[in-house]
């Protein structure tokens, strides 16, 4: 796709579900390329946007992908082209952003892929949403993940972000972006289940106003038993050229975090120049309360209107970030749950954590505020009023 729409008439790219909600699916097993098509990087997606000889490059953009199941590019796979039969690569995608502006990508199946969704940094204003994103990644390997994405201005709100494939190592959602905005999803396993670190693609997205704050609010996170990595989060960079690292702050509010795992780290800030601003959110393991530290080594941590077992630690190392509770923490051994076996992580009337939500900043209320939630098994809806003032990601239990 190398083309540009507009505002008012995006080129769209529409499945169409069957009776039973079934949608069409695009298969990179013995997949074809026309011979009209000229491209580069064919080896590295099914659906490839911008980057192109035939037709013409150019930015595109208002471009609408949606309704689609596309599934199966990686190297046990091939496609016929005009150079014959070819592999995929490893870090193939279910969908490549080469280059774009103004992206929607809405209600697909991305798996079976090495990335599931791969974007590079010359990309800005894109939209995931109602996506059901898993079972990508490559065995043995920690660089291939559902969701990797680098743009200028990016937005995942109200999707299922689920296990990757058997052995892969790879984290549920990589990115490198400036304006980072992580709605309503459910994010289930992955060596972490966020990892946002530097960008790779020079001064424009570095020097973003955007790029030093990030905003995660209104999930549910969930760290399985068998995840090899403890940390949930991961904030600030990984490059090892520290100047480019996000040097600001993660906005982690009104999520349920759920760890099954025997030790687990909230978050992980790079150097002491990265601060998580940590309120109205459950953080909760099914082990004791002992196992769940907020930060790694190194940062600032402020936690404020949290639920967390007590015996939470600040770190589990003796070398630590600073971590400050600002106000009030409460705790217990169970936040009151539905049902935790069966992932039910919406409150019941006896919750500890109804009406116990405090402000958030007022920049923050202003233009990021919480007003839905994730509804299952992908997609959103608004949250009731009367649990906006409760802690977590999710509505209270009808009591009817």
């Amino acid at each position: 796709l190398c083309r540009r729409g507009t505002k008012d008439k995006p080129i769209v790219i529409k499945g169409i579900p069957s009776e039973k909600g079934e949608l069409p699916v695009i298969d990179g097993r013995r997949a074809m390329t026309r011979p009209q098509l000229r491209f580069w990087g064919e080896q590295r997606g099914i659906i490839k946007i911008g980057g192109a000889r035939d037709p013409e490059d150019t930015m595109p953009a208002y471009i609408v992908i949606e309704n689609l199941d596309i599934r199966s590019a990686r190297p046990s796979f091939f496609y016929f082209c005009s150079d014959g039969l070819q592999k995929y690569f490893q870090n193939a995608a279910a969908i490549f952003i080469e280059k774009g502006e103004h992206i929607t990508i809405r209600n697909c199946y991305l798996h079976d892929c090495g990335n599931g969704l791969f974007v590079a940094y010359d990309t800005k204003d894109l939209l995931v949403e109602n996506c059901s994103i898993y079972h990508n990644g490559i065995a043995n390997s920690y660089y291939e993940h559902n969701v990797y994405t680098e743009a200028a201005g990016i937005t995942f709100q109200g999707n299922y972000l689920g296990p990757l494939r058997k052995n892969c190592l790879g984290n549920n959602l990589k990115d490198r972006s400036a304006g980072l905005v992580v709605r309503y999803n459910w994010i289930e396993s992955g060596n972490r289940q966020l990892d946002l670190v530097d960008s790779e693609g020079g001064d424009t997205i570095r020097f973003d106003p955007r790029y030093r704050s990030a905003y995660v609010y209104g999930n549910v996170l969930v760290k399985l038993e068998e995840d090899s990595n403890s940390q949930m989060i991961h904030y600030g960079g990984d490059s090892g050229d520290e100047s480019a690292y996000r040097k600001g702050t993660l906005f982690l509010y009104n999520n349920t975090l759920v760890s099954r795992r025997s030790s687990t780290t909230l978050v992980r800030l790079s150097t002491n120049s990265e601060h998580l601003d940590c309120r109205n959110n459950i953080l909760f393991t099914t082990h004791a309360g002992s196992s769940l530290a907020i930060l790694d080594e190194k940062g600032t941590a402020a936690l404020s209107y949290n639920w967390i077992k007590p015996g939470w630690k600040a770190a589990h190392s003796s070398s630590f970030g600073n971590v400050n509770s600002e106000a009030e923490i409460h705790s217990g051994d169970n936040p009151g749950f539905q049902d935790v076996a069966k992932n039910l992580f919406f409150l019941t009337a006896k919750s500890a954590c109804l009406n116990k939500a405090g402000p958030l900043p007022a920049a923050v209320q202003n233009n990021f505020p919480v007003v839905q939630q994730f509804k299952g098994p992908r997609g959103i809806e608004k949250r009731p009023a009367a649990s906006l003032k409760d802690l977590g990601a999710l509505e209270r239990v009808s009591e009817e």
